[in-house]
């Protein structure tokens, strides 16, 4: 009799068309932390009289922007993570043909580093940084290496990372893109997410392919109309099916 591990097995081989939607539960094996879990980023101690949730907001970007790129670059930036096995399986099964859209909710840039090519990021990436004055684009390096506020080396202009932060709205043509491959999958596997936040967590939705899965350590609201369910850590689950 077949378990779990093989049914999956099975399911990726059957199908051709594979979204990967992953949140940041993908990103834990690399040391990137997420952020609801005891350990996670919204439980972390701060030094300043407001919530990390605070922290990462529009208005504290504006107000506080010294005390908010203390925070992020201790703890929203991991440029020394790596890829883990699932991250690196998903970029495999592109490069042994099947056609293979990840849409992230993450901004780690670990889906990329693996592999994978065609990588929708809804809430931007820690990667990209660019000038509110000129536009000027910067890598992350440039941003952790400046002291304090990094400013543009050409205008002097305060940059700002191109993450989606707290009162900010997500990308038009990202959302149009990672509904539509929803949309048009014949499988799609959650990894990492509690399904939580909106609007991403409504895309699932769209799906009307003919597997639904989802691995996450905790259940989610989707969990009952899943053909299958793995409440474990997402290496664990890959290490079994490759």
């Amino acid at each position: 009799m077949k378990n779990e591990y093989e049914y999956l097995k099975e399911m990726i081989g059957e199908c051709q068309n594979i979204v990967v939607f992953t949140g940041a539960g993908i990103s834990v094996p690399s040391g990137v932390p997420d952020f609801r879990s005891a350990d996670g980023i919204y439980n972390q101690k701060t030094k300043f009289s407001a919530t990390p949730e605070d922290i990462i907001s529009h208005t504290f970007f504006v107000k506080h922007t010294e005390e908010f790129y203390e925070f992020y670059k201790d703890k929203m930036c991991y440029p020394n993570a790596e890829p883990n096995i699932a991250h690196k399986f998903f970029a495999d099964l592109e490069k042994k043909g099947k056609n293979v859209i990840v849409v992230t909710q993450n901004i780690d840039g670990l889906h990329q580093k693996a592999g994978s090519s065609l990588v929708y990021e809804l809430h931007g990436t820690v990667h990209q940084n660019f000038c509110q004055k000129c536009g000027r684009l910067f890598g992350l390096d440039y941003v952790m290496n400046s002291k304090g506020v990094p400013h543009c080396d050409k205008c002097v202009g305060t940059i700002k990372p191109n993450v989606v932060l707290y009162e900010e709205s997500l990308d038009e043509d990202t959302i149009s893109r990672s509904i539509n491959a929803i949309m048009t999958c014949d499988l799609l596997i959650i990894i990492g997410t509690s399904l939580r936040v909106y609007p991403a967590a409504g895309f699932v939705r769209y799906f009307k392919g003919r597997y639904l899965v989802v691995i996450n350590k905790e259940a989610t609201s989707y969990d009952s109309n899943c053909d299958l369910v793995f409440n474990e850590d997402v290496a664990e689950v890959i290490k079994k099916i490759k």
